[in-house]
């Protein structure tokens, strides 16, 4: 197996308990599709990959090798835009794929990807997964709904974005964050920085802090280092609603 994505993996090891081991949800791709992507015992066809925090596991322009779903922890995914910056696509958790973007069509990720936390993936080798297509029709069209669904909420979602203000993007991005994560003990269930916040909303780290203290002046949220809390949530709802707020889960 080569893992050319890979920096300094903690662990690769085997995955041969049959399945992926995490939920039963019955729109999960992953799941629906457990007795052909588990099958093979194969070291190349499924391993798991575990990173330590703040290691990244795909680099933006590696060759594509597979896919990636995580079976726990949190990841952050960005590409890079002008000027070098960074741009956050979307942070994702148990049961989400990464990667997918690439396998098929491109040769090289488009993509970064780093743990936010101690992170545990199942890896599925490109040759694993064209063979499974090819020799399965219905993981073929649960895999083409797939890749329709993702293709229909990204291009709504450039769509609302470019018609949001800055301080609408930010308002989006904490909600969107709060309502992917949850909370924890009155805070939003994923630490980010402010800078992280700017890279995911496409503005300036000033302009966040700037937005943030305006809403904190307006009793909305509450922050404590790093960590912020949504004091009333239907009121950010309301003034985004417009521009469909919900449609990045």
């Amino acid at each position: 197996m080569h893992l050319k994505s890979a920096v300094n993996p903690l662990e690769i090891k085997p995955n041969l308990d049959g399945s992926c081991g995490i939920c039963r949800r019955t729109n999960c791709l992953i799941h629906n599709n457990s007795d052909v992507l588990f099958s093979s015992k194969l070291p190349q066809s499924n391993t798991v990959l575990k990173c330590k925090k703040g290691q990244q596991f795909i680099i933006e322009g590696a060759p594509v090798n597979g896919l990636y779903f995580i079976k726990s922890g949190t990841v952050k995914v960005f590409r890079t835009g002008i000027n070098g910056r960074q741009q956050i696509v979307r942070f994702a958790k148990p049961c989400e794929i990464i990667g997918h973007r690439g396998f098929g069509t491109q040769e090289y990720y488009s993509i970064g990807a780093i743990a936010l936390q101690d992170t545990e993936l199942h890896y599925f080798s490109k040759e694993h997964l064209q063979d499974t297509l090819l020799k399965n029709p219905k993981f073929a069209y649960d895999m083409m709904l797939f890749y329709a669904n993702e293709l229909n909420r990204s291009e709504n979602k450039v769509k609302s974005i470019s018609q949001m203000t800055v301080r609408e993007r930010v308002i989006d991005t904490l909600l969107y964050i709060h309502r992917k994560f949850g909370n924890l003990k009155g805070f939003i269930n994923l630490p980010l920085s402010r800078k992280e916040y700017a890279d995911y909303a496409g503005t300036t780290e000033e302009q966040v802090i700037r937005v943030f203290s305006l809403l904190k002046k307006e009793r909305l949220i509450n922050t404590q280092g790093k960590k912020i809390g949504i004091i009333n949530v239907q009121t950010l709802k309301n003034e985004i609603s417009e521009h469909n707020y919900f449609l990045d889960s």
